[in-house]
């Protein structure tokens, strides 16, 4: 029945749509070709048709995206005009002509309206009921009642705005926020015997707010609010204000760590490069030693083949000795042939002088004679031969005596040459002992430095995390401490707002809060920190707050 009563409604409503186009097509074509001057009848149809189709168009698409859930609001508004259009034109044709209005003209031109007026009425209520049932969870707006606008034509229009300007949608609720407001109005002209004048700026709200939607309990409570809010910002402010100053401090200690540990590394890099310039040094003596060494063998190959030379010369001189040697012996055999060959001769003389004894004794004398004189000659000879083979002796002991001293000599120069050289190598070989020493102990030195430096970087990592734990620990005391503080201060901000307090009393409250947290003592706090809270200028304003809140304790207040 639904479906049947909706499908017969649409249908009525294209039945009264093709009546309105036909009876305004006609109606708008004639006076578009004779009043405002189009060129021809066809023209003025043209002028009509594209009229109303765009009407249906623009209605068509109104309806399709209420459908869809997309509603275009500011579309019904060009239908509305063009539908307008539509009905003055359809009321001009109907004019009278040449003549004055009458009461039958009126209704005409009426008429000539009624129809398109219809039509878009329909199509409001078609609009409005799709948008219901593809949204139903739509908030409903209420309309004023009809009556109301007759009985109160004044005050109706400004309730009619607020609600459309504020969005207030239920009636009823805009009906009790006039009657709040007029009773609140009524209950201040009596507590100042009618002259509201005398009420303060806070008491007059309700009244100044009442164009812009406040309802009197919400204009009310603006004084308060806002002043929660400003304490809201402050608090705020000064919550960022502290926490930039710790993350400043904590990035100051940072970079305090970060400057140490990079001071730390610095040394232990400067301590790994000095140990590894000393085992270069190291390295480089080794190598001067190991060429030194292989000089020094060199040497003592030098040296060796110069012993060995001299061991040649020494068998060469020997050599030579043996050859005077054996010259000597042949000298000393030659001397023997001598000496046997006096013997034979002093032999021969012997049997001479025989031979003489038993020969003619006339000529002993010249025999005796020339046998002396032969014997003396052979004794001369053998005192030649002799003096010649004791100077050959002689020379063969000083050459001797000259080879032995040479080969001593040599011998001698090797051994100390020798001496020398190992005496080089010896002296080279400590001080590369003493190198390699004086390394290791630099390399020890460089690794307890280094060490050292180890050590100092883990306790001033440890110091800079300890420093970071103890800020984090006071930023969490502080931040415990600003949470307690704003919950105390949440708590009796609440108590105050319940208690419908007055600025100023609220004031002299948080005063007292104040001086609780400075220790309890009113002359410790400073009048400049009361200023700056309660946002006042006065020095003699702030004791005077101060004063009331010392008061105030004294009688037993604790929030």
């Amino acid at each position: 029945m639904q479906k049947l009563a909706v499908g017969g409604i649409v249908a009525f409503a294209l039945v009264l749509a093709g009546i309105g186009l036909y009876l305004s097509f006609e109606h708008v074509a004639s006076f578009a070709h004779k009043e405002l001057r189009f060129g021809s009848l066809e023209k003025g149809q043209l002028f009509a048709v594209g009229v109303d189709v765009g009407i249906m168009v623009m209605i068509a698409v109104d309806l399709l995206m209420a459908w869809l859930k997309r509603p275009i609001t500011w579309i019904r508004y060009p239908v509305w005009l063009l539908t307008s259009a539509t009905v003055v034109l359809n009321a001009a044709s109907a004019a009278p002509k040449d003549r004055a209005w009458t009461l039958v003209d009126y209704v005409a031109a009426f008429a000539h309206g009624v129809v398109p007026i219809l039509f878009i009425m329909i199509v409001e209520v078609g609009r409005d009921a799709i948008d219901r049932i593809v949204r139903p969870d739509r908030e409903g707006r209420d309309a004023i009642p009809l009556i109301r606008w007759v009985l109160a034509p004044v005050a109706t229009p400004r309730i009619y705005r607020r609600m459309r300007l504020w969005g207030v949608a239920s009636y009823p609720e805009m009906v009790r926020r006039e009657q709040d407001l007029l009773a609140y109005e009524q209950w201040l002209k009596r507590k100042y015997k009618g002259d509201l004048s005398k009420a303060t700026d806070d008491e007059r709200l309700p009244m100044k707010m009442a164009p812009y939607g406040y309802t009197v309990s919400e204009a009310l409570a603006m004084p308060d609010q806002q002043e929660a809010e400003a304490e809201e910002r402050e608090e705020e402010a000064e919550r960022r204000r502290l926490e930039a100053t710790t993350r400043k401090e904590l990035a100051e200690k940072r970079a305090e760590a970060e400057r140490l540990e990079a001071d730390g590394q610095l040394e232990s890099v400067r301590a790994r490069v000095d140990s590894e310039k000393g085992l270069a040094r190291a390295h480089a003596t080794a190598q001067i030693s190991a060429a030194e060494k292989a000089a020094e063998l060199e040497q003592q190959a030098l040296d060796t083949a110069v012993v060995a030379e001299a061991r040649a010369r020494e068998a060469e001189a020997e050599h030579t000795e043996a050859r005077e040697r054996r010259a000597a012996a042949a000298a000393d055999l030659e001397k023997a042939g001598l000496e046997r060959q006096a013997a034979e001769q002093r032999k021969a003389a012997a049997e001479a002088d025989a031979v003489a004894a038993a020969e003619a004794g006339a000529i002993e004398t010249e025999r005796i004679a020339q046998a002396r004189k032969a014997t003396a000659a052979a004794d001369l000879d053998t005192a030649k031969l002799e003096r010649a083979a004791a100077q050959k002796r002689k020379e063969a002991a000083e050459d001797d005596r000259i080879a032995t001293a040479e080969a001593q000599a040599i011998e001698t120069q090797a051994i100390a040459e020798a001496r020398k050289a190992t005496a080089e190598t010896d002296r080279a070989a400590a001080e590369i002992e003493a190198a390699a020493a004086e390394t290791r102990r630099a390399a020890a030195e460089s690794a307890r430095l280094e060490a050292e430096e180890q050590r100092q970087a883990e306790v001033v990592l440890a110091d800079a995390a300890r420093a970071r734990e103890e800020a984090a620990e006071a930023d969490r005391a502080a931040a415990e401490t600003r949470r307690a503080a704003a919950e105390i201060e949440r708590a009796a901000a609440e108590a105050e707002f319940a208690a419908k307090l007055k600025p100023r009393e609220r004031a002299v409250r948080k005063v007292a809060r104040m001086i609780l947290t400075a220790g309890g003592d009113a002359d410790q706090l400073p009048l400049a920190d009361i200023q700056r809270e309660l946002e006042v200028t006065s020095p003699g304003t702030a004791s005077e707050y101060r004063k009331e809140a010392a008061g105030l304790l004294a009688s037993g207040y604790r929030p």
